[in-house]
């Protein structure tokens, strides 16, 4: 039975075949009691995502050691993806150190090196310790500690260390400048700062970390099996490039592929995969080791009572079933269950994190939609010395290819007078998908051009453009109108339904001696479509395409006309007399329609009139209110039996028969604006075109 293990899951999972821990002094676990084996690369697949595929197989007998160098950049994607089979194994191991165990190694050794420190921070963290220190006579003691004193040296001052050593005669104090040397008494004091020297030394000659495998091989049954393994890496993309000659009454095409092998290892007669297309690719990092926070909760120890209050209760259950509650304990469980219960309730509104299984996952990175993959395999296996790079040959294959000028009416419309570009359709009949990359154009044995090609399937046809034709040259003007197609009134709601129509002309003149096939590329405007029955080419998502022949040294005029639709929906009963004079004035309307409106700007103006008597009546009722109201306070000041008073009586007399017959002109008023509305209303609505 053939097993295949993923070298992720040594990583994470909590149980079973997991990866052995660096020891504790930075070197690496026992080696296997079997010898080493070397896997040679037998197959590369390069993506266009930036990625790339490597395989290795050999043959191995009984058990087997396997050791696989990474640049330090690449672990990551190493352990994310190594896959390994092995016919003959059912106990696979992969070990390999952890990114922390230089740091961690050098800080358990008795001298720490790791921030790099300077001899007086070395000799003050080794207080106790035993040394002879020459200054320039041998002094033996115990580092007490290092201290800073303010000392003055040729006129400048400043703080500097002080060595403070116990010896048998008492302390002595020993300035570092003046100490030409020291050692430790303590062998193992020695041999740590040669173990972290050493450390430091290795780290600094290699970037490199080895993925240790072990193959048990229990279910060998003698004699030697083939192993393989297989890891995706970041890796150089691949890149193509074509050449197109179009000398001949057959073009011929030759694609080009251009691979770098920027690794340190030879590639020697692997078979090479180019694939193109858009795979979901990201990193994840898994070599770094990664701790989770954990909360901290107070000792479960008797403490202060929290005070509560209640609300009232109920006896009859509410209608809305509450939410479930801490207390859940059912008969048979334990208090423990009913705990590990509750708490699993609390926190299941919160994002967890599993680990090692199915469930919810960490996205650390965004990936890109996945879309076909399409591989192109080199026919014989392919050798690349490390750091080197190679052109291989891709596809060659006579092609169907026809001359044309494409001219660009989005750019003759910022430009002005413009040169068409000199092009080529191509249709792919090489029978296999052409990756994007640059094509070189040659005709007339000459060289032409250059050119870009995007994904083209088989089958396909594809304009390229290498050039501008100098002989020829265009220029594009624009008319735009807009004309009343129809209306329509009706409850009140009047609908204008009109046309715009955007209107280009092309005009393409050729001052060569030879015919020209032209395209017209003709921006499309959203929203419209084409008018007068004209017909396109072909079209893409923002350009129509009209082949015309240019004659030789002639000329061609080209109109292109396209109609949008626009509906103007206006409610009637809201429009203000303005808005309602300048549709009636509007000779883009027809006659019966203006006629119509010019009737309502009439009873919209007599409604406006009544209501602006109604509310001057209403006004002048107000201030002959507040006159009265002023007199009568007077009145009362003054008192009425005083002639003062007297007067004030007979003004408030005169005063109530002027506020009556207001009051008559208003309620006149009010009536005819009511009736000036009605009229307009039951004509708007009753309004029908």
């Amino acid at each position: 039975m053939r097993r295949f293990w993923y070298a992720a899951l040594f990583d994470m999972c909590a149980g079973g075949l997991t990866a052995q821990a660096v020891r504790e002094d930075g070197k690496p676990p026992p080696a296997s009691t079997a010898g080493e084996t070397e896997l040679a690369i037998t197959r590369i697949a390069l993506f266009s995502s930036g990625v790339g595929f490597f395989e290795r197989s050999g043959a191995v007998s009984g058990a087997a050691s396997i050791a696989l160098p990474f640049n330090a950049g690449v672990i990551d994607d190493a352990l994310k993806s190594l896959a390994i089979t092995d016919p003959a194994s059912a106990s696979i191991q992969v070990n390999y150190p952890s990114e922390s165990t230089l740091a961690r190694t050098l800080r358990s050794l008795s001298v720490d090196l790791t921030e790099n420190p300077d001899i007086a921070g070395i000799l003050g963290s080794l207080r106790g310790v035993e040394v002879d220190v020459y200054a320039p006579i041998l002094i033996s003691g115990r580092i007490m500690g290092v201290e800073r004193r303010f000392s003055t040296t040729g006129g400048v001052g400043g703080d500097e260390p002080y060595l403070s050593l116990f010896t048998q005669s008492g302390v002595k104090t020993v300035a570092l400048k003046d100490v030409s040397g020291f050692s430790f008494k303590d062998e193992n004091i020695n041999a740590g700062i040669n173990r972290a020297l050493d450390l430091i030394m290795a780290s600094r000659a290699t970037d490199t970390r080895i993925l240790s495998i072990t193959l048990g091989g229990e279910n060998a049954r003698g004699g030697e099996r083939e192993v393989s393994l297989s890891y995706v890496i970041p890796a150089p993309v691949w890149k193509v490039s074509y050449r197109l000659d179009l000398s001949h009454d057959e073009p011929l095409l030759q694609g080009w592929a251009i691979v770098d092998n920027d690794s340190d290892m030879d590639w020697e007669q692997v078979e090479l995969s180019l694939v193109t297309g858009r795979p979901v690719s990201f990193i994840q990092r898994l070599y770094a080791p990664y701790h989770l926070a954990r909360p901290v909760l107070p000792l479960a120890i008797a403490g202060v009572a929290e005070a509560s209050t209640y609300n009232s209760g109920w006896v009859e259950a509410p209608a809305a079933s509450p939410a479930p509650q801490m207390n859940r304990k059912m008969a048979g469980e334990s208090q423990m269950a009913e705990a590990a219960d509750d708490s699993a309730y609390a926190l299941s509104a919160a994002p967890r994190v599993v680990v090692g299984g199915g469930g919810n996952a960490v996205q650390t990175a965004a990936p890109q939609t996945a879309g076909d993959l399409f591989e192109f395999t080199i026919k014989k296996p392919v050798a690349i010395a490390r750091q080197q790079s190679a052109m291989l040959p891709l596809v060659e294959a006579r092609i169907q290819a026809e001359k044309t000028l494409v001219f660009s009416g989005e750019k003759a419309m910022r430009r002005g007078i413009i040169n068409p570009a000199i092009s080529a359709e191509l249709a792919n009949t090489t029978g296999m998908k052409l990756p994007a990359g640059p094509i070189t154009v040659y005709d007339g044995g000459i060289y032409a051009g250059d050119a870009l090609i995007n994904f083209l399937p088989e089958n396909e046809k594809r304009l390229i453009s290498y050039g501008d034709d100098l002989s020829v040259t265009g220029s594009v003007t624009s008319a735009f109108s807009r004309a009343v197609a129809s209306v329509q009134a009706s409850q009140g709601v009047m609908i204008i339904n009109r046309k715009q129509v955007y209107e280009k002309t092309y005009t393409i003149k050729n001052a060569s001696s030879e015919e020209k096939r032209l395209v017209i590329e003709h921006p499309i405007t959203r929203g419209a479509e084409l008018a007068d029955g004209l017909q396109f080419d072909e079209r893409t998502d923002s350009v129509y395409r009209f082949t015309r022949t240019l004659p030789a040294g002639g000329a061609v005029s080209f109109a292109v006309k396209e109609e949008a639709p626009i509906a103007e929906r206006i409610t009637l009963a809201q429009m203000r007399l303005e808005s309602f004079v300048s549709y009636a004035s509007d000779n883009a309307l027809p006659e019966a329609v203006r006629t119509a409106l010019r009737k309502a700007v009439e009873l919209k103006k007599k409604a406006d009139v009544a209501n602006t008597f109604l509310a001057d009546c209403e006004k002048e009722l107000a201030r002959l209110a507040n006159e009265q109201s002023r007199i009568r306070q007077n009145l009362t000041a003054a008192g009425s039996q005083t002639p003062q008073g007297q007067e004030y009586l007979k003004k408030l007399s005169d005063l109530d028969a002027t506020i009556d017959e207001q009051n008559a002109m208003m309620q006149e008023a009010k009536t005819a604006a009511q009736s000036a509305r009605d009229e307009y209303d039951a004509y708007i609505a009753g309004l029908s075109l």
